[in-house]
């Protein structure tokens, strides 16, 4: 090596040489390729597909062409890299089970969810999809940076001007160096009306805003299990959500049950769930299993799984969520780009940097817009002078020996500028004419409005806000639809059946549809007027309406006000924590609809199953069907009793088929008849009428006459009696009945009527949650109906008497079949 060549070598720290290139390699990978921009939720290679399509005119209204040729145009113009990179993020932009809101319109085999990969690039064809087009919209008016491409021969954006909130909707995902981003999909209306809340308040709270945006919307839909995780992401950046599929248990024939998932966790590959579900099978590791097929189609997914006759398809289901990906757990990692930076967000800071960008976005547009404008109003008013000159006009025109004098006579003669005498001298002859003169005035005047417009939104932000806030709700409305994804409690904890002890339960539910359980020795009996024990933690104005003592293992049947039915497990109830504790809504264990709430609970393990379920509505009609109707409740519910329109279930009994029934009203009058007077009827009837009601009445107690009971009887201010029951006498069904309580300011409405034993202990709950227990015998038994009875419970002031629950003091097998209202 001669001297010369020696010179031109540089000694070098081996450590920091490493050191600087991987730092330099990794913020290449962090910046130009991982992360997505917070601003449109787009990474380069995604924002350089859509631009590409934008430029090549391959919009939604044009036919397909082949994916090849815009894979061609992204690698040629904007990405040199693999070709495979370009087309697996184009497939991805495609696939609906992949993207919430697809920004690819796809025509060919693009893959499957069960991870079939998409044909080659030469068989596919893409275009933009119709959502797209709010991604590029206005990118034309100079509302975003380009940059130079990677030869410097083109230009590109450095962002899109994104009308949707990208980043969100169609969230992202990316393994960096040091750090990756997982951010879920949501749904566009959830996030749309959260950005209008925060521009209508700048300082909305996170609880708040989660009133709008419930939380991630996947687009294969399934579950997700609490939002204790759903708050932790949104609060922090980071979080971990529970999701789950939605699997229903369909009864077969000879006592069979099969398991039937019709949708699957976001990203899990279905042919691997249903291989899975098959090694457990044939390993033994669950049992029960006879026969597993794959019955989707494009109508929808839908696994079949049958089971013995012999096992609990409950426990079965249970352990498939254990050991499958039927149940799977998405980590949230919310980092994206801010100003060329990764950061961890928060939604609210999502949401606020998204504003930030379409203010820039609006702002700029209108500039460029008032540019425009007044360009256009320069050029107009030099034609309007030209016109009200048009003589002296010509004249200068004719006498001027070329262009260029003719273009200097006219700015010096009528002091115009370069721009509007070119706009003269091109000006034909057709313009001079009346008509044409008064479109120029017309455009002038509005162009004057337009441009006044701009500059008022230009100078006012709360304007600009306001053009923001309406452009968001025209998107919503285009392109919004109902969420996929729904939201409940979090069971996933609780152990099945055979691993729970079997205990005494107590089961409350509060007005608002708040329901608990709580072990029954929790309530220990205390004397007649005493002030009870806190029962339930409510809110405010809610009230505890209904108690069940129950069994653990025991089926409890829910009756709503709609006449639908709907079926649990005790301990499919959320055992709470403490006696104060309000339990959990029952909307998140039950599918109710709106305004659907739950007004009787059965429990068919205390009862003989040949028994039948008599029902009474508000409106005094009554109906009775066979127990066996209800054998087969799905989860989703069925129809108990067909309505007429304003009225509502009131109180469903069992009853053997020969016994006598009273029917109690909210002013004191009850009823009582023969229920044989009532014939068996299937679930989806009316019934018939059971008590004439006055006009501001309603049935709030139905009950079973026994000759060794009697009928207690109970106000809302804590009064209570009881009555044997020969004091009613039986009547044919349909009267107006004989009056049970004697009525007074001091005493209040009555709150519930049961028939009850020497043998049984009473549980009073109050508004308040206040619970007090105590003996039945302690109550005195009154000769006349038409009275008042006694103090039962001292109340708190503005404290009332909700409902009453009867148990067996002795343990025995006595049939505890409702609670009252």
């Amino acid at each position: 090596m001669d001297e010369q060549q020696f010179d031109k070598v540089l000694p070098v720290c081996l450590e920091h040489e490493m050191q600087n290139s991987y730092i330099d390699y990794a913020m290449s990978v962090i910046i130009t390729r991982a992360l997505p921009d917070v601003r449109d939720g787009l990474k380069p290679v995604h924002r350089r597909i859509l631009y590409a399509m934008h430029e090549a005119g391959m919009t939604p209204n044009k036919p397909y062409k082949k994916s090849a040729r815009i894979v061609g145009e992204v690698l040629g113009k904007y990405h040199p890299h693999g070709d495979s990179s370009v087309y697996d993020a184009t497939v991805r932009l495609a696939q609906d089970f992949s993207t919430r809101y697809p920004l690819v319109d796809g025509h060919g085999n693009f893959g499957s969810v069960d991870g079939d990969s998409a044909a080659a690039m030469r068989y596919t064809e893409v275009r933009m999809a119709k959502i797209t087009g709010e991604m590029l919209a206005d990118i034309d008016k100079e509302t975003v940076d380009f940059m130079p491409n990677y030869d410097g021969s083109l230009q590109e954006p450095t962002v899109l001007p994104a009308k949707i909130p990208n980043l969100l909707v169609n969230g992202s995902a990316g393994i960096a160096v040091g750090m990756a981003t997982n951010i879920p999909p949501h749904n566009l209306g959830e996030v749309i009306d959260g950005l209008v809340m925060m521009i209508d308040d700048p300082d909305v709270t996170l609880d708040q805003l989660m009133t709008k945006i419930q939380g991630p919307d996947f687009p294969t839909g399934a579950k997700i299990l609490g939002r204790e995780g759903i708050l932790k992401a949104y609060s922090t950046g980071r979080g971990s959500v529970k999701m789950r599929s939605c699997a229903e248990i369909e009864p077969m024939s000879k006592g069979k049950n099969r398991i039937v998932i019709t949708e699957i966790p976001y990203q899990v590959n279905k042919a691997r769930v249903i291989e899975s579900i098959a090694d457990l099978s044939r390993n033994k590791d669950i049992d029960g299993i006879t026969a597993l097929r794959d019955e989707s189609d494009r109508k929808g997914m839908r696994i079949v799984i049958e089971l013995r006759a012999d096992v609990n398809p409950d426990i079965i289901l249970n352990k498939l969520y254990k050991h499958t990906q039927l149940q799977e757990t998405f980590g949230v990692i919310m980092l994206a780009l801010v100003d060329g930076h990764p950061r961890v967000l928060t939604l609210r800071e999502v949401l606020a940097y998204y504003l930030e960008h379409r203010k820039v976005v609006v702002t700029r547009r209108c500039r460029f817009e008032l540019d425009k404008a007044l360009a256009r109003a320069h050029i107009l008013e030099g034609l309007l002078i030209a016109l009200d000159h048009i003589d002296e006009v010509i004249k200068t025109i004719r006498e001027s020996a070329t262009d260029e004098i003719a273009k200097n006579a006219l700015m010096s003669k009528f002091d115009l500028s370069e721009k509007q005498s070119i706009a003269i001298l091109d000006m034909r002859l057709r313009r001079l004419t009346g008509l044409e003169r008064d479109k120029i005035q017309e455009e002038y005047a509005e162009l004057e409005k337009t441009i006044d417009y701009l500059r008022s939104v230009l100078a006012d932000e709360h304007k600009l806000m306001g053009i923001i806030r309406d452009e968001l709700l025209e998107t919503k409305k285009k392109y919004a639809d109902k969420r996929r994804t729904q939201i409940e409690a979090d069971t996933s904890e609780l152990n099945v059946e055979d691993l729970i002890p079997n205990e005494r339960m107590v089961l409350t539910l509060t007005r608002r549809g708040y329901i608990k359980r709580i072990n029954a020795n929790v309530y220990h009996t205390q004397n007649k007027g005493g002030r009870g024990i806190k029962g339930m933690a409510t809110k405010d104005e809610d009230a505890v309406n209904h108690l069940l003592y129950t069994s653990a293992h025991n089926t409890v049947l829910f009756f709503t006000n709609f006449g639908r039915v709907y079926r649990l497990k005790s301990y499919e109830i959320p055992e709470a924590n403490s006696r104060n504790s309000k339990g959990i809504a029952a909307i998140n264990l039950l599918p109710l609809s709106q305004g659907e709430k739950v007004n009787a609970l059965i429990d068919v393990d205390q009862v003989d199953p040949q028994a039948n379920l008599f029902m009474a509505t508000e409106r005094g009609l009554v109906k009775k069907t066979s127990l066996q109707e209800f054998s087969n409740v799905r989860r989703n519910g069925l129809i108990a009793i067909s309505l007429m329109d304003g009225d509502h279930l009131a109180k469903v009994r069992m009853t053997k088929g020969d016994q006598n029934i009273i029917l109690a009203t909210k002013q004191g009058m009850a009823i009582c008849f023969k229920e044989t007077d009532v014939r068996p009827m299937g679930r989806n009837t009316r019934g018939v009428r059971g008590i004439t009601l006055a006009e501001d009445d309603m049935v709030i107690g139905a009950d079973i006459l026994a000759d060794d009971s009697q009928v207690l009887t109970v106000s809302e201010e804590g009064f209570g009696k009881r009555n044997n029951v020969d004091a009613y006498k039986v009547q044919r069904r349909g009267g107006k009945g004989v009056k049970n309580f004697k009525i007074t300011p001091k005493t209040g409405v009555i709150v519930g009527v049961e028939v009850v034993r020497n043998t049984q202990e009473l549980i009073l709950i109050t508004s308040n949650g206040i619970v007090i227990r105590t003996d039945i015998e302690s109550i005195g038994v009154k000769k006349g109906r038409n009275t008042s009875g006694v103090k039962i419970q001292r109340l708190e002031e503005n404290d009332k008497v909700a409902a009453l629950d009867t148990i067996s003091v002795e343990g025995s097998d006595e049939p505890v079949q409702d609670t009252l209202m």
